[in-house]
């Protein structure tokens, strides 16, 4: 394990003026914290968060960066607190420490709703500070270096998260060798037969040609050298996971593929970039549709370099990357490079882009989204997507993810133009709609008025933006066709169980699955984006057993708490299930759900950092759920037996009663009813308000019964 001197000493070595006294008190304070703790591989845990600092110290990250590293886990796994950490490291520590605890806690894996919601917290997260993503991405790596100590099943489930979210999002900002190692991770776990066989077939080629790397370098540097420019040339074999991709991609067996090799040449200047790029297609042949020039057109995470593909030495395909110095930082650093620092002082980088600004540029695509799992296409689609520049006839730069189309193009510019697109002329030659987009082409888009989206421009586009607005074109030109079917699946449905389809079940399923009215529940239905079974369920789920949403009877509750949280309810307002909730953070006892409307939140207006977004979760509940309600009951022989008896035939029940006010005529109470949801108590509420000796009935809140 690295000790405290040493990881100074890999701080110092980029940052000499280094606050070493807030290192040091962070690498004990967590020592401290961890004693005791084992890993999976049987080692103190604490070897786990100096392993992510020392990762964080390559990227050359600011101290605060780096205690967070060192603190990450103790508010999640040890008795530390937020306060204390406060205390001790500032607040600015603290906020990162815990940030990066709530991201721990988002199960990024799970089903696909709930993974597209956590995502949107991920990156509420990040805009926070990006600085706790890095950290997490740290930590994520190191967790899959060391994941061969875990269970087979979690091993997957990681690595698929790794894979799905992770591997992505580094990449996505700038951090393409992170990328590619936590690819290459989960590969091994995920496929381990596939990568051991790349591996042996690539101990096979080197024994058949030798290593060719260092003699490709020779070359290069050999032209380099012939026409006097000076630059480092540094050559790599691919990595696994990398080849096996652009095998599965190009359906092309592993003797087929030729540029398994990447060289890097770093140099001087911006213009020497343009003179290698020169020597270097005087020399070799360039493969055609392999040139990318992302100096004048930089990606948006400010990653800047010229890529070229050549027929090197026995006619092999080279990769080639040719960049300046600081473009090399930022391209190993990614969006991180904005904290880099280098001599004791913040580098300032001119190709270095502004997080906030990155980070509004990621998210504003993701707004259009109209549910979770739109909202998650939109992501996948962005994170995994490299990009190409394409031009408007003013010439205007325009940018789309690769293997995108003129319809793409359309959309991308106007809603109102993509709905009007009836061709596209790329390069001035007239196109079919389904092309693909390349490098510096010039885009015109030809319109007519009365056009309309058809059905099949959602399986050509390829941005988020363009299937968010097809789809939605299309389900209101189809809404009534849609609305007429679904009335009919929707009426066969509920027959099956013995029910109606009456429109005032409809428009109850509607409000409860968060749809505007019954129209809306059955265009859906009609156009097979909701089941009408799910829908019976949602309303009768006692009828329909087990469905896909499943019951909620021995499950959490409540989505967005820490795991393994223990549910609390405050007191001054008892939410139940169906309104909605935010959670209030408490010191050293975990957080309280409280309803959203309720008057105590207005104390923690000032305090943001400590509100939690939280909500039910989705299915049916036990009738656990404690509620006060204030009656005012005459007082005639037989009425209170009466009222509890109609509360137990709503299959509530009652767990406490208290009288606070007794007349000769009328006596007040406050009854404790256990119910399910909150359609549930006002189905209670109900039945105890039609009773004639009831004066009055209300939901009892009371702001100084605090939790």
């Amino acid at each position: 394990m690295i000790d405290a001197d040493d990881l100074l000493s890999l701080v110092r070595n980029y940052n000499p003026k280094t606050n070493e006294a807030l290192l040091r008190g962070a690498y004990a304070y967590a020592q401290r914290m961890h004693e005791g703790q084992t890993r999976h591989s049987g080692e103190p845990y604490f070897t786990h968060p100096v392993a992510v600092a020392a990762i964080l110290t390559e990227q050359r990250l600011d101290d605060a960066t780096i205690a967070t590293a060192l603190l990450h886990d103790t508010i999640e796994d040890t008795k530390g607190t937020y306060t204390e950490i406060e205390t001790l490291f500032g607040h600015d520590v603290a906020e990162l420490v815990d940030g990066v605890t709530k991201l721990t806690n988002l199960e990024l894996s799970s089903r696909e709703s709930k993974q597209a919601e956590n995502f949107r917290k991920l990156l509420m997260a990040m805009s926070k500070d990006l600085r706790v993503i890095l950290v997490k991405l740290a930590d994520r790596l190191h967790n899959m270096r060391t994941i061969r100590h875990m269970k087979p099943e979690k091993q997957a489930k990681k690595a698929h998260e790794t894979m799905d979210i992770y591997a992505p999002l580094a990449g996505r900002m700038g951090m393409q060798w992170m990328r590619e190692e936590l690819e290459d991770l989960s590969f091994r776990v995920l496929n381990p037969e596939a990568r051991t066989s790349i591996m042996r077939r690539f101990v096979t080629l080197q024994k058949e040609t030798g290593d060719v790397i260092p003699r490709i370098t020779e070359d290069i540097e050999a032209v380099l050298d012939k026409h006097g420019l000076k630059a480092d040339v540094f050559g790599r074999a691919k990595k696994p996971f990398s080849i096996w991709r652009k095998m599965q991609e190009k359906d092309l067996a592993f003797s087929r593929l030729s540029d398994i090799y990447g060289f890097r040449i770093i140099t001087g200047t911006e213009d020497d970039c343009y003179r290698i790029l020169g020597a270097i297609h005087q020399r070799w042949r360039a493969v055609p549709g392999r040139f990318k020039d992302y100096i004048s057109q930089p990606k948006s995470n400010g990653y800047r370099s010229i890529h070229t593909t050549v027929s090197g030495r026995d006619g092999k395909r080279v990769e080639v990357q040719i960049r300046t110095r600081q473009m090399h930082d930022v391209a190993e650093s990614g969006v991180a490079a904005h904290w880099s620092y280098r001599d004791g002082v913040r580098v300032q980088n001119p190709f270095a882009v502004d997080p906030a600004k990155w980070l509004e540029g990621l998210t504003e695509r993701f707004e259009t989204a109209e549910d979770n799992e739109e909202f998650l296409e939109h992501v996948k689609l962005e994170m995994y997507s490299d990009q190409v520049f394409c031009f408007t006839p003013k010439g205007d730069v325009v940018k789309l993810p690769k293997g995108a189309t003129p319809i793409d193009f359309a959309y991308s510019i106007h809603t109102r133009i993509g709905h009007s697109c009836v061709g596209a002329k790329v390069d001035g030659l007239r196109v079919p709609l389904w092309t693909r987009l390349k490098n510096g082409q010039s885009i015109e888009i030809i319109t007519a008025e009365g056009q309309t989206p058809q059905a099949s421009w959602i399986d050509i586009v390829v941005t988020g933006r363009a299937k968010a607005a097809i789809r939605r074109m299309l389900r209101e030109e189809d809404r009534e066709r849609y609305i007429k079917l679904g009335r009919e699946l929707a009426r066969v449905a509920f027959e099956q169980f013995g029910k109606k389809a009456t429109d005032k079940a409809l428009d109850t399923a509607a409000r409860a699955i968060g749809l505007k009215d019954g129209d809306e529940l059955l265009a859906r239905i009609g156009s097979a984006e909701l089941s009408a079974r799910r829908v019976v369920a949602r309303i009768y789920p006692e009828l329909a057993g087990r469905t896909e949403q499943g019951e909620v009877e021995a499950v959490r509750a409540v989505i967005g708490l820490p795991s393994g949280t223990e549910i609390r309810r405050a007191q001054c307002c008892q939410p139940v299930p169906g309104e909605r909730i935010v959670g209030i953070t408490y010191a050293g006892r975990g957080p309280i759900v409280h309803a959203i409307d309720c008057g105590a939140l207005a104390a923690f207006d000032t305090a943001p950092e400590r509100w939690i977004d939280l909500h039910w979760s989705e299915g049916r509940h036990a009738a656990v759920h404690n509620v006060t309600i204030d009656v005012t009951l005459s007082n005639t022989n037989g009425a209170l037996g009466r009222i509890c008896t109609l509360i137990g035939e709503q299959n509530a029940n009652i767990s406490d009663l208290h009288f606070i006010d007794r007349k000769p005529d009328f006596f007040r109470l406050l009854i404790d009813v256990d119910v399910r949801n909150a359609e549930h108590l006002h189905a209670v509420m109900m039945a105890v308000e039609l009773d004639s000796d009831v004066a009055s009935l209300q939901r009892f809140r009371d702001l100084e019964r605090r939790p």
